[in-house]
């Protein structure tokens, strides 16, 4: 999407975004508020951010301001680990992983081979991302090229900021979602450097996991991450116990889950590991060494019965441990996870760290899928704040969305992490007002803004 002939335009409201992370709450000093603030966008970057008072009296006449007085804006959220073709197996009961991917997951995939199916189902989903206030993702595809194809496709006409790859799987799935390490190898070069770096879009190296990759299918991904040191890895490690247990039949020389990734040298500063939930100490501490990333996804932790995501112990903040700090970042997690919506995908992380005897604030929580997410893959200078230079992807945000929310807030004094705690315990995509991808509107809830002339 072409953004230079767009002239310039503005956004008005109550403005948030964060300087670092916070420690927890009531840490004023991690975040910049602006109680009507106006973010001026030029050429789909921001041009200026300050209250309003400053900032309108300097704007061209004409110039039109999307005006949204009483709710928050904020950075579009970032999702760092969902699967596109899984959108129509959310919500399948009964199942844990091994058995939901083989009931579930691996009968969807195999429709994504039909090009035309692909094409349909990536403009729904990229559709339903920017409904629930998602700019950027990290996103699986299936097996087969063309779904990656069909993703990228779309995310470049949209012109949101995307991370994807097709799925690298050659052995313990179904015929039909089976390539091998050559042609895995093969498909994903041709993919990357198609779409890695073309606009906005960039690629990962995506083998699925350990169970469905062979030695030298993941010597292949291992191959491609030396290759193309810019592009990402991303996977899945230690969600399931039976997992990781078929994981040490499966590699009986590696001292751990994480080393056979290790070996084939898929770890590092761009490599993004989905669950981490069953991390042995050794595991922890290398992955703190690579700089690796550890990926959140409460929902689908919960839905699928894996277990608790140990946050403080990554963090390095359990009090009874001195592990180094791993990099984290959060994720829908969708089709395991139940949905689209990061609000929610907060709540159910607020309720795991509950379960574990501890709290996340919701500064914590907001920081983390916007500027947080951000610097988890190294694109803290591109998104995830709101400053100049930076891409204008934004989110606004209503806790008054419905009537529940709207009685709840009767009760807030002009508390901003009041208020943002209940965005994150009560609100989903009803709470997002409208998206905002390179300052054009890309979703918009009826009769939720009003337009003048600055």
């Amino acid at each position: 999407m072409t953004t230079t002939a767009l002239p310039p335009t503005a956004l008005r409201g109550r403005l948030l975004s964060f300087l670092a992370a916070p420690k927890g709450a009531g840490d004023a000093a991690s975040y910049r508020y602006i109680p009507d603030g106006v973010v001026v966008v030029e050429a789909g970057r921001i041009a200026r951010v300050g209250p309003a008072a400053e900032v309108l009296p300097a704007l061209p006449a004409g110039t039109a301001v999307d005006h949204y007085p009483d709710e928050l804006i904020l950075p579009g959220f970032i999702d760092a680990h969902l699967h596109f073709p899984q959108t129509q197996v959310i919500a399948s009961y009964g199942a844990q992983l091994l058995d939901w991917l083989q009931k579930y997951t691996f009968v969807a995939e195999q429709r994504y081979a039909d090009q035309a199916y692909a094409e349909r189902q990536a403009k729904w989903f990229l559709g339903e991302l920017l409904a629930n206030g998602t700019t950027t993702a990290a996103v699986y595809g299936s097996v087969h090229p063309g779904s990656a194809e069909a993703f990228f496709a779309e995310s470049e006409r949209l012109g949101t900021a995307m991370i994807a790859g097709k799925v690298m799987m050659d052995r313990n799935a179904p015929s039909g979602l089976l390539d091998t390490a050559q042609s895995s190898y093969d498909d994903s070069r041709a993919l990357l450097e198609r779409w890695h770096g073309k606009g906005r879009q960039r690629y990962a190296v995506t083998p699925r996991f350990a169970i469905t990759s062979t030695e030298a299918q993941l010597e292949a991904a291992g191959a491609l991450a030396r290759e193309f040191p810019d592009a990402y890895v991303q996977t899945h490690i230690a969600e399931n116990l039976k997992e990781v247990a078929a994981v040490r039949e499966l590699f009986p020389d590696s001292r751990d889950y994480l080393d056979v990734y290790d070996t084939y040298g898929l770890l590092g500063p761009k490599t993004l590991f989905g669950h981490c939930i069953h991390l042995e100490e050794r595991e922890r501490r290398r992955m703190a060494e690579t700089g690796s990333v550890a990926v959140f996804c409460p929902t689908s932790n919960l839905f699928i019965g894996s277990g608790l995501f140990p946050l403080r112990v990554l963090q390095g903040r359990e009090l009874a441990r001195r592990d180094p700090p791993v990099r984290i970042a959060a994720a829908t997690d969708v089709g395991g996870g139940t949905s689209y919506s990061m609000l929610r995908t907060l709540g159910e992380g607020y309720k795991v760290q509950q379960l574990q005897g501890t709290n996340l604030s919701a500064l914590e929580a907001f920081h983390l899928v916007t500027a947080g997410n951000a610097e988890a893959l190294g694109l803290q200078h591109e998104i995830g704040t709101i400053a100049p230079g930076r891409c204008a992807d934004l989110v606004v945000l209503d806790a008054r969305a419905t009537a529940a929310m709207a009685h709840r807030m009767e009760a807030v004094e002009a508390d901003l992490e009041e208020e943002l705690f209940i965005l994150m315990t009560l609100g989903d995509d009803r709470s997002v007002k409208a998206t905002y991808i390179q300052g054009r509107r890309m979703h918009e809830r009826e009769g939720t803004r009003s337009r003048s002339p600055a």
